[in-house]
């Protein structure tokens, strides 16, 4: 069984369906989970929106990163485990394989899509990246 375990989250229901399942499966390991802030996410939104968006962009992104990681713990809290957080900038995929790199991750959970439609289209799989990339063990939740 994997000491250190990395659970991706991006607030779909794919994303807290991974992480109920790491917490059921992974009962002794300390998980982490990891939300990754995109910076494309902004152009779009200033494209889809206007030039006012952008310059909130940054604090709007953290905002609900710490929202998506307080639900995050709240659910934890249910299971009785205490989670670590993190969040990161940049490509999600190579956020979540940098961070597993550097610091020790022994298993990575991630729900199958959280994204659909256009998104999907432009901006890849993540799932399908870091199960390909990931050099330990990733478990693919759909």
């Amino acid at each position: 069984m994997p000491d250190n375990v990395l659970v991706a989250i991006d607030g779909s229901p794919l994303a807290e369906r991974a992480l109920g399942y790491a917490l059921e499966t992974f009962l002794d390991a300390a998980i982490t989970t990891i939300y990754v802030i995109n910076p494309v996410h902004s152009v779009i939104d200033v494209e889809a929106r206007g030039l006012s968006v952008a310059e909130d962009w940054h604090e709007n992104a953290q905002d609900r990163a710490n929202s998506i990681h307080s639900a995050a713990s709240d659910l934890a809290a249910e299971h009785g485990i205490d989670l670590d957080t993190v969040t990161e900038i940049g490509k999600p995929a190579r956020a979540i394989l940098a961070y597993a790199d550097e610091n020790d991750i022994d298993q990575i959970v991630i729900g199958s899509h959280g994204r659909s439609g256009i998104d999907r289209t432009l901006l890849g799989s993540v799932a399908e990246t870091v199960t390909r990339r990931a050099r330990i063990p990733v478990t693919v939740v759909a």
